[in-house]
């Protein structure tokens, strides 16, 4: 069931800057801006959709354990 969405999220973000940049160059028709945005509102909607489902998954895990609370990595490797 879970599926990795890291790589898919930093995928679709970096497509999305690329296609920021390409919109901004002002080289782009009319058309192509329209389509250029077109893919931009779905490369939106796939990273939002991402970031939801990472949230969800964090949400479960804080609601395993009663006492959890996040807190910051220290990057000791005592529990294990």
């Amino acid at each position: 069931m879970a599926k990795n969405t890291a790589p898919a999220l930093e995928t679709a973000l970096d497509n999305l800057e690329t296609l920021v940049e390409r919109m901004e160059s002002g080289d782009l028709t009319l058309e192509e801006s329209l389509k250029a945005f077109e893919e931009g509102v779905r490369l939106s909607r796939e990273c939002q959709q991402a970031l939801q489902q990472a949230e969800q998954k964090v949400r479960i895990l804080l609601e395993q354990s009663v006492e959890a609370e996040p807190a910051p990595f220290t990057g000791d490797s005592d529990e294990q």
